[in-house]
């Protein structure tokens, strides 16, 4: 089998049916043979029966708890009998023949993980590939709005080699991934994509962005909390990266910067009402 599509799913009903739709209209009229495997975290909006209803075709694991994003792509993956694996979310719309695209590609670049071009759902570029987060770069992030201005987050229009991709649309070969680069699982959701990565480039494997593959990322399809979750979870994340993979000094400069950015949007926050600010990054302080 050509290839292996996992998606992970969370009281994602509508968007995980859109979703399964495009990918069954952007991979027919091809010669890739494919499966798709849903790992659903305890849904209760629906999914289960929707997807034994109308998608019958699709293998399934359905969890008894919500394990997170990164042990279900690894249950998923565990499954898996293609050749090269496809991590797509489930809040993802898949464009034209976009995954055969993004296959043929990954064929032409066996030691690579490679990633489309994500859009918004007005079609414009969604920032989805980046450098490694070094201190310089989480500096930016927090403090200069890095990410808008194209400092730490990217959407380029050609290929190119980067440090990541999202993780809502991911491609790498399974025998690899088996070998010990599967998610780690102590990361329950953001950051994942990049640490897999991380470790993938220490083993000699690069990340490709392929922008003529083009798929739709709605985002934070499956955050349990959609307003405060991103943030804190990017704190979590960050931190138990840096503990994982850098030194105590940087761990500590890191956990600096991250207070300061929590200190000065809580202040912000206090002096202009914004009890979106307060509440985040109140609790955020903590966190680091």
């Amino acid at each position: 089998m050509d290839l292996s599509i996992v998606i992970v799913s969370f009281n994602t009903k509508k968007l995980l049916d859109d979703c399964l739709s495009s990918v069954e209209r952007s991979l027919k009229d091809t010669n890739v043979s494919y499966e798709v495997i849903v790992v659903d975290n305890v849904s209760i909006d629906g999914t289960r029966e929707m997807l034994k209803k109308k998608y019958p075709q699709v293998q399934t694991v359905l969890n008894s708890e919500n394990v997170g994003f990164g042990r279900a792509n690894n249950q998923g993956t565990r499954k898996a009998k293609g050749e090269y694996v496809f991590y797509l979310n489930s809040d993802t719309i898949v464009l034209n023949k976009a995954i055969a695209k993004l296959l043929s590609f990954a064929r032409q670049h066996p030691k690579h993980f490679v990633g489309p071009k994500l859009l918004n759902l007005d079609r414009s570029p969604q920032s989805s590939c980046g450098p490694f987060f070094s201190l310089p770069v989480v500096f930016a992030a927090l403090f200069l709005r890095g990410d808008r201005i194209g400092l730490t987050r990217w959407s380029p229009t050609r290929t190119r080699k980067v440090s990541w991709v999202s993780g809502a649309a991911l491609m790498g070969p399974r025998k690899q991934l088996l070998d010990n680069l599967l998610f780690d699982e102590k990361i329950f959701m953001y950051m994942e994509e990049i640490d897999l990565l991380y470790r993938a480039r220490k083993r000699g494997f690069r990340t490709l962005f392929y922008p003529k593959s083009v798929i739709i990322h709605l985002g934070s399809g499956s955050s349990t909390n959609k307003k405060k979750g991103p943030v804190l979870n990017i704190y979590r994340g960050l931190i138990y990266f840096y503990k994982k993979h850098h030194p105590s000094w940087k761990v500590r400069i890191l956990l600096f910067l991250l207070k300061a950015k929590a200190a000065i949007a809580w202040s912000i926050g206090v002096v202009s009402g914004n009890s979106y600010l307060k509440e985040t990054y109140a609790e955020a302080f903590w966190i680091a």
